[in-house]
């Protein structure tokens, strides 16, 4: 079931597109996920002169683990499910990151994500470290007790190993709201009641208010610094978006609130394009009651390939990783491409982007909204102290408008691209925390 898509038993607070779950290639190129994320960390190493021991201790995950699961189907048979949890560093904090759902789950993309996760904590600047998480099923072929079960179990076997000072999920890609109090009651079930266990809960249920907008609402906000920087506003500009899932619905909607032209968006079933702007309230409720934006009959269908190449000034990738490839790079005439998904450009694109003048807004830094707020619900859940919405999406814009700066005072300083900015800044303050707590050191420095 698509999140998004209500059947008899889920509950109204689920009720809103859901995410992507376009199927495409986690990488979309020749290169492992893994392989990809640890390009472009190397290019952020060599710039800051790092010693290759210390190098290896800083990629090297602290922890991998990968679990079956087995639960009873509806239909009276068996279903076998496997799932990972990587922890990669905690210098910083306790281990952070999602569970996806996805039919494409598998253990190098999850070790990318958790290394992205450590960096992207770094860059916002919170009190983290990186972890990922999955499970290889379809949750649209799973009905919500299946889903349940499913969730369940996973949490049976991973219980020892998460916790508020350990290890805090969080939704991804297939998963809600809905999972993480399942999550969250599990793990009471099997440790002690402990809602900071897991954030993105439902606000119902030791949630944070503007939690659900959180990694949109922060897309929206480094694409507006950057666009300062160019004498320009989100007004100024149109927009293309590739996945109307929660990241890409909000980043729309807010987009359009700020005037900003919204010209095509895409799901997993299609696209619709208008070069004179979508109406977005009527596109999201759309994609709510159907369960796609491509059943919006007032802009024209075309194909999630075609929307690549609409003619616009933004583009912003909010699907699966490795969309903007070899492929479909050539195709984009956006001038700014704002990641709002997970390592969405592969390095050869990322470079050929480059070379023609496309900025790229970093996906640890452009969707880092997520995790930001994410700690804030932690926070709020630590202190038993709820704070209003308006206190979160202020606190949330501080947090990117000074990560934004700082990656920007970076690249400047140090001539190089934004990416390779933000993973450098991400590095050393990792770095500097490893070194001090003795855990690991650079040679140049005995």
């Amino acid at each position: 079931m698509l999140e998004g898509q209500p059947d008899t038993v889920s509950d109204a607070y689920d009720q809103r597109p859901g995410p992507d779950l376009t199927p495409v290639s986690a990488t979309g190129g020749t290169m492992s996920a893994i392989d990809e994320t640890n390009a472009y960390l190397a290019k952020a190493f060599k710039l800051l002169d790092l010693s290759s021991r210390f190098e290896i201790a800083l990629r090297t995950p602290s922890r991998e683990v990968r679990t079956e699961v087995i639960i009873d189907l509806d239909d009276g048979t068996f279903g076998n499910f496997i799932g990972y949890r990587v922890q990669h560093d905690n210098s910083r904090g306790p281990f952070k990151g999602g569970l996806r759902y996805h039919q494409e789950v598998e253990l190098d993309e999850v070790r990318s994500l958790a290394s992205l996760m450590t960096w992207k904590t770094a860059v916002i600047d919170v009190p983290f470290g990186g972890a990922k998480g999955g499970i290889a099923c379809d949750p649209r072929t799973l009905s919500v007790r299946e889903l349940r079960r499913l969730t369940m179990g996973f949490v049976d076997a991973i219980h020892d190993i998460i916790g508020p000072y350990i290890d805090i999920p969080a939704p991804d890609m297939g998963t809600s709201g809905r999972e993480m109090a399942w999550i969250m009651d599990q793990y009471g079930q099997r440790q002690r009641f402990a809602p900071a266990v897991v954030t993105g809960k439902p606000v119902t249920l030791f949630g944070s208010a503007g939690r659900d907008a959180a990694t949109g609402r922060g897309t929206v906000f480094c694409i507006r610094e950057h666009l300062k920087t160019e004498g320009k506003k989100l007004s100024d500009c149109r927009y293309a978006i590739q996945g109307f899932g929660n990241v890409g619905s909000w980043t729309a909607r807010l987009l359009h609130e700020a005037g900003g032209k919204v010209v095509a968006v895409s799901d997993v079933y299609g696209a619709i394009h208008d070069p004179a702007g979508l109406d977005i309230p009527a596109v999201y409720e759309t994609a709510r009651s159907t369960g796609s934006c491509s059943n919006y009959s007032a802009a024209r269908t075309i194909s999630g390939d075609e929307l690549f190449a609409v003619d616009c000034d933004v583009f912003v990738p909010a699907a699966l990783g490795g969309v903007i490839n070899s492929r479909t790079a050539p195709q984009i005439k956006a001038s700014v491409i704002a990641e709002g998904a997970n390592h969405p450009t592969t390095p050869e694109a990322d470079e050929a982007l480059r070379q023609r003048g496309v900025v790229l807004l970093p996906d640890i830094l452009c969707n880092a909204g997520g995790v930001t707020v994410s700690y804030f619900e932690w926070v709020q859940n630590i202190q038993e102290y709820p704070w209003d919405e308006s206190v979160v999406n202020e606190r949330l814009e501080e947090k990117m408008v000074k990560a934004y700066a700082a990656v920007r005072e970076m690249a400047n300083k140090e001539r190089v691209d934004l990416r390779t900015a933000a993973f450098a800044l991400a590095i050393s303050r990792v770095a500097r925390a490893t070194e001090q707590r003795g855990w690991a050191w650079d040679e140049n420095k005995d």
